[in-house]
C-alpha cells in the first residue's frame, strides 16, 4: 500500500508540474459571423446550422457589460463543473480498482485527462483523500431529461453518490420553475454526441479554421451566435476586446476522427481549449421568445447550482 500511496503521489506530482506547460485557452469571441460565405466555407454549406449549447445570456436590454458577465459566468461554471467532475471520476475509479495508477489503467487515464485539463493539484489530492474515507460511495452516472418553456428539451447529466438525493434536488428545481421532468427518451432523441474541439475566434481565421477542418475530415464548424447589437453599442469599442474573449468556434467530429482534427490544429499553430471534447448538440435546435428564453435561462442556472448535475444541455437555438 505504501508503494502504491508512492507512486500515486509522484503522479500527481508530474501531472502538477505539467500542467502549468499546458495550452488552455480562456473563453469565447466575438467576430461579424453572418457575412459573405466565400472560399472554404461553402464547402460546410450542407452543415450551416448555427447551434447555441447550454450558454445562456442574461437579457439585459442591451448592456453589453451584463452580456459579458453573463459569458464569463458561463465560462467559470464550465471550468468548475469540469473540475468537480474531474474529482468524482478519481473517487470513483479508485473505489473500483484501487489506488495505484500502475494497476489501476482507468485512474491512470483520468489523471492524464486531469493534467491535459490542467486540473489544480490540491483537487486531484483532495479526491485521492476522499476515496479512501470511511463512509464514501462511489460515484454513478445517471441522466435526466427535462421539458423547459417554448418547445425546448434540456438533458441533465449527473455523476453523483447519492442517487437519491439527485433525483429529488432535480425534481424540486424543476419544480420550483414552472418546468417538468420528462420521461427517459423523451428528450435525448433530440440530440447527438460529437466530439467539440472548442476554439477561441481571437486565435483563428475563419477561413483558415474551415480549410484546416476540412482537411481533418471533421463533419462541421459552427460559429458563435452573435447579439444583434453587438455592432449597434456606442462603447463597442471600449468591450469588444472583453467581449471576444468569450466567443468560441466549434468543430464537429467524430471520436475516431477527434485524435487527427487535434493533430491538425497543432501542425497550423492553432491553439484550441483543453477540455473534455463531450458534447451532445442538437439535431434541430428550436427558436423561442424572450419570455421563454428567461425562463430556460433561470432553469438551467438552477439546475448546475446542484452539486451533483456537471452538465445540462439545451435544444435552444
Amino acid at each position: 500500500m505504501a508503494s502504491a500511496a508512492r507512486a500515486l503521489g509522484a503522479l500527481v506530482h508530474k501531472a502538477s508540474s505539467l500542467s502549468s506547460s499546458a495550452s488552455a485557452l480562456r473563453s469565447a469571441a466575438v467576430l461579424q459571423g453572418r457575412g459573405s460565405a466565400g472560399g472554404s466555407a461553402r464547402l460546410f454549406q450542407k452543415h450551416a446550422a448555427r447551434w447555441r449549447i447550454s450558454t445562456f445570456q442574461p437579457l439585459c436590454m442591451g448592456r453589453r457589460s451584463c452580456k459579458i458577465a453573463g459569458r464569463k459566468d458561463a465560462q467559470n461554471l464550465k471550468k468548475m463543473k469540469r473540475n468537480s467532475k474531474i474529482g468524482k471520476e478519481i473517487v470513483a475509479a479508485i473505489k473500483k480498482g484501487g489506488p495505484s495508477p500502475s494497476s489501476n489503467t482507468t485512474l491512470a487515464a483520468i489523471l492524464e485527462k486531469a493534467r491535459e485539463l490542467d486540473i489544480p493539484k490540491e483537487i486531484l489530492e483532495r479526491n485521492i483523500k476522499r476515496a479512501s474515507e470511511k463512509g464514501q460511495d462511489t460515484y454513478t452516472e445517471k441522466v435526466y431529461e427535462v421539458y423547459g418553456f417554448g418547445g425546448v428539451g434540456m438533458v441533465v447529466e449527473v455523476l453523483t453518490d447519492k442517487i437519491t438525493r439527485s433525483i429529488a434536488d432535480i425534481r424540486n428545481v424543476v419544480k420550483d420553475c414552472g418546468a417538468k421532468l420528462a420521461d427517459p427518451g423523451s428528450v435525448t432523441f433530440r440530440f447527438r454526441q460529437a466530439r467539440v474541439v472548442n476554439i477561441k475566434v481571437t486565435d483563428a481565421d475563419k477561413d483558415q479554421l474551415l480549410t484546416v477542418a476540412l482537411d481533418a475530415g471533421a463533419d462541421d464548424v459552427i460559429e458563435p451566435n452573435f447579439d444583434d447589437d453587438d455592432d449597434d453599442d456606442d462603447d463597442y469599442d471600449d468591450d469588444s476586446s472583453e467581449d471576444v474573449s468569450e466567443r468560441f468556434y466549434k468543430i464537429v467530429t467524430t471520436s475516431e476522427n477527434y485524435p487527427v482534427v487535434l493533430s491538425k490544429l497543432q501542425e497550423e499553430g492553432l491553439k484550441f481549449e483543453t477540455d473534455n471534447g463531450y458534447e451532445l448538440l442538437p439535431l434541430n435546435p428550436i427558436e423561442v421568445d424572450d419570455e421563454a428564453m428567461e425562463l430556460n435561462k433561470v432553469l438551467v442556472s438552477k439546475l448546475l447550482e446542484l452539486d451533483d448535475v456537471d452538465a445540462v444541455y439545451t435544444d435552444q437555438r
